[in-house]
């Protein structure tokens, strides 16, 4: 049941950029030319045409076609075509356009795509739902939090906040561990709570796979590039929509709070108690 989940990079041995940097040193001046061009903006050659491309850069369309077939492509449009599939796996190298940094009126396009993109992930949710989840992580034997490289700080925020109303959470893997000794003591009475915003990792397929083969209830918060299959009982969708070259996080910050809040009234007077015991605790040691 394992998903095909790519893994997202622009520094696979045959993507665009790499294919260039490879063979920069080897180039004729001209073509080294346009490869210098075409590595400050990789991503605007999906829009390009062969021959705007030579404009732009200030060669001719004969120099465009032998420096993509030196780098590896049969035809300009496989280039392109590769071009585009790696925007859509989010890499913002890929993603950075030119003056990207000096749009008028930056501030509120920030401001618009944060609240679209809160209205629309919010308007997926119910009541019910969100209930429903938070009783399940407050039941569970344990609640294991799962997240690599951007939603691993969202993993780590959740993990963080309600590890105060709730004893046995668990947050995989910590540093310079490896994740067998974890994922063997997943059992069907444990809920996987997997945070899985683009550019994920490949071990996440393997990690939600070995979940489901262990009976444990799985909640996957992801964004709207997901569409592969998935085996979870809960899947969130954020929109993190953005006018520039990295995302949007606002809904998914916002989800946490709202899965947060949800779980702290679900754990009810007994999270009350740990959440007093805790705050003895901190005053015993001084920590605050």
């Amino acid at each position: 049941m394992l998903l095909a989940l790519a893994v997202e990079t622009e520094t696979l041995p045959n993507s665009f950029v790499s294919r260039v940097r490879r063979s920069l040193n080897d180039l004729p001046v001209t073509e080294r030319r346009l490869a210098e061009f075409s590595l400050d903006f990789p991503g605007e050659l999906a829009s390009y045409t062969a021959s705007e491309l030579a404009k732009l850069a200030n060669v001719s369309n004969a120099t465009v076609s032998r420096f993509i077939k030196r780098i590896g492509y049969k035809s300009y449009e496989d280039a392109r075509r590769q071009v585009r599939a790696e925007k859509r796996s989010g890499s913002p190298l890929l993603l950075s356009v030119p003056g990207g940094s000096a749009k008028p009126n930056l501030l509120v396009a920030h401001l618009q795509h944060g609240h679209s993109n809160l209205t629309a992930t919010f308007n997926r949710l119910s009541e019910p739902q969100v209930n429903e989840m938070a009783r399940a992580i407050v039941r569970a034997q344990k609640v294991w939090v799962f997240g690599y490289r951007s939603s691993q700080s969202f993993a780590s925020y959740f993990r963080w906040q309600i590890v105060q109303f709730i004893e046995r959470v668990h947050l995989v893997p910590g540093p310079g561990e490896t994740l067998a000794e974890h994922l063997v003591g997943i059992t069907d009475k444990d809920v996987v709570v997997i945070f899985a915003l683009r550019r994920r990792v490949a071990q996440i397929a393997r990690i939600a796979a070995f979940a489901a083969a262990a009976g444990a209830r799985i909640l996957f918060v992801t964004d709207h590039h997901f569409s592969d299959g998935l085996k979870a009982d809960w899947l969130i969708r954020c929109d993190c929509y953005a006018p520039g070259p990295l995302d949007n996080h606002v809904a998914v910050m916002a989800l946490c709070d709202l899965l947060i809040t949800k779980v702290c009234e679900a754990a009810g007077v007994s999270g009350r108690k740990r959440l007093s015991a805790v705050e003895v605790a901190h005053d015993t040691l001084q920590d605050l």
